[in-house]
């Protein structure tokens, strides 16, 4: 099971690489539309931060519930950041274990 556990890892390990680099996009396009730099009535940018919110929405908003009102300023998205690193992590190691 060696070969297949190192790809698996691998594959763990790149979707977890995608899902936060969609979360850099989706808070960096959050900014520069909420900052009036990209226009939000744009077709693409409505397209891709639409989509965005969609898959990280809901991650976020359990976060958002327990984590205190800071006035204005959401950090929900470092601890998410922070819970893909650590469960990529974990299961990158787990599956070279199998190996």
């Amino acid at each position: 099971m060696g070969g297949f556990a190192y790809d698996l890892a691998w594959l763990v390990e790149a979707l977890f690489g995608v899902l936060k680099f969609g979360l850099m996009v989706y808070i960096i396009l959050g900014l520069l539309v909420s900052f009036a730099i990209v226009n939000s009535h744009n077709q693409v940018v409505s397209m891709v931060l639409g989509t965005l919110y969609r898959v990280f929405e809901p991650m976020l908003t359990p976060i958002r519930n327990f984590l205190p009102n800071l006035g204005g300023i959401d950090i929900s998205p470092i601890f998410l950041f922070i819970a893909f690193e650590f469960a990529s992590r974990i299961l990158v190691r787990f599956l070279n274990a199998l190996a």
